[in-house]
């Protein structure tokens, strides 16, 4: 049985390394192995002593004692090691889902945490985002009425890629509340979690509020590490996870060695990462606010509570034709929202980049040379 197109990596493929602007990164500013290391307080000669052989299959001791440390009811033995996140979600919907089970996904969504519940079962309700005129929200009545009886999984995203939306603790704690009541498995995407804006609070994790929430986490986003492909998976249960450990056998067997050194050197700088990222990401969405202002007739804007990615409405009939002749003239790289499920009147902009203030001037040229 064949799964969909991943429509969004299909699209990067096609662009990400040939357009020389990119204003629809998800991720955060990166560094190099060395800085990373300096500022860890750790040395280059400590990574070239390491041993490439094959690592424990869960995960190092210490990469999963680091990550329970972010939490307060997590134990090194609940945290699963992965080569990627990519394969956290892969590996969560193969354990959890059989066909005809029941999920309902939180929409629009990165393809995969739609694309391969569908793939395995044929049973998936979509619970949309709506816009509001300043943000977006969330219907938590309409969210229960596509609760069934074989409700298997429910899959959120908070906070959300890529909206920028987070719920109100209130709201999160009726999701959990909702899942509880019907016995059902909740997996929550937290890949942006820390990313909060604004001096808004930091939602707790969903590993720390109910024994049958499944969370992924990593490197990529919120820490901007995405060349390290490290994350995790919490799972508290331990037939869950050991079901879950035999399909990783089938994938990845165990993380890498290298990636396993330089995530340990990440949290424990972990603080200083987020930091950093979330002051770069306010200083450009300082930027970007009269950028918007002075082409309101273009864009809608509606900025982010938290996250380094906004959805952005587009006045145009079509968000992807507009992205596709907006790579090829102007060189400026937008992803249509089309390529996430959505609408096509929409594009997803990414705020956690360093050069986002000259791409974004790079686009405004352009703007202006065609409106003249």
């Amino acid at each position: 049985m064949k799964i969909a197109p991943f429509e969004i990596e299909q699209y990067f493929d096609q662009y990400e390394f040939t357009t020389p602007h990119l204003l629809c990164a998800s991720d955060c500013e990166t560094m190099s192995t060395a800085d990373l290391l300096a500022m860890a307080d750790m040395s280059l000669a400590d990574l070239g002593r390491l041993r490439l052989g094959y690592t424990e299959s869960q995960g190092s001791l210490d990469l999963r004692t680091a990550v329970s440390r972010l939490h307060k009811s997590v134990q090194p033995n609940h945290v699963v090691i992965l080569t990627s996140p990519e394969e956290g979600i892969y590996l969560a919907m193969r354990t959890l889902l059989n066909p005809g089970d029941h999920a309902i996904v939180l929409t629009p969504a990165y393809n995969s945490l739609l694309a391969v519940a569908q793939h395995i079962t044929p049973n998936v309700s979509q619970w949309e985002i709506k816009p509001t005129a300043t943000g977006w929200e969330i219907d938590i009545n309409a969210f229960e009425r596509l609760v069934k009886p074989e409700t298997k999984l429910i899959i959120v995203n908070f906070p959300h890629n890529p909206t920028g939306f987070l719920p109100t603790p209130e709201q999160q704690q009726a999701i959990i509340d909702i899942a509880q009541r019907h016995d059902t498995w909740l997996f929550s995407d937290e890949m942006y979690r820390g990313l909060e804006l604004h001096g808004t609070s930091t939602l707790p994790s969903a590993a720390d509020l109910y024994h049958r929430a499944i969370v992924l986490a990593g490197l990529s986003k919120t820490h901007g590490l995405p060349g390290l492909r490290s994350g995790w998976l919490i799972i508290q249960d331990p037939d869950i996870r050991a079901q879950l450990q035999n399909w990783k056998h089938y994938t990845s067997i165990c993380p890498p060695a290298p990636s396993e050194f330089l995530a340990l050197a990440a949290l424990k700088v972990h603080e200083q990462l987020i930091g950093r990222n979330r002051r770069l990401i306010e200083h450009n969405l300082h930027i970007a606010t009269p950028f918007f202002e002075r082409w309101a007739q273009l864009f809608e804007w509606r900025p982010p509570q938290a996250g380094s990615v906004a959805l952005v409405g587009l006045t145009l009939p079509s968000a992807a034709d507009y992205c596709h002749k907006l790579a090829e003239k102007a060189g400026v790289l937008l992803l249509p929202s089309s390529y996430l499920g959505y609408d096509d009147q929409h594009v997803r902009m990414g705020f956690g980049r360093a050069d986002f203030a000259d791409n974004l001037a790079v686009l405004e040229k352009y703007l202006q040379a065609v409106t003249t």
